[in-house]
């Protein structure tokens, strides 16, 4: 059998407010929205890049590390200290910083997913 054409369009978070996540990340990565209405916005990044974010009004994150991450976004960066001034100011919240690992942070958005600053190499 051979593989049909299968890819990725992009990635999901699930959020209670799909307009303000859209709005940090927005903020965060300099994308801009491309599709919008009560219950879904997507980010436009450069060439085919998007990420989007679903209306789940009973949306919980999930207690890291007792129960996982499960998926998370690594972003690269150029500079640990101005990009983490950055998403702090945005309304992130720091979790681990490179103290505990040099090439990375992790951090929460503000509707609680996981997301980590990673070094470019």
């Amino acid at each position: 059998m051979t593989r049909p054409d299968i890819g990725i369009e992009y990635p999901v978070l699930d959020c209670p407010d799909p307009g303000a996540l859209a709005a940090f990340y927005g903020a965060v990565l300099g994308w801009e929205v491309a599709r919008a209405d009560d219950h879904w916005v997507v980010l436009q990044g450069p060439g085919a890049l998007r990420i989007a974010f679903q209306l789940a009004p009973d949306f919980v994150p999930v207690d890291w590390p007792a129960q996982g991450v499960r998926v998370h976004l690594d972003l690269r960066i150029d500079d640990m200290a101005a990009s983490t001034r950055w998403v702090l100011g945005l309304g992130a919240e720091l979790v681990e910083g490179p103290a505990d690992h040099p090439d990375f942070t992790v951090f929460r958005d503000p509707a609680g997913h996981y997301f980590c600053l990673c070094l470019n190499d």
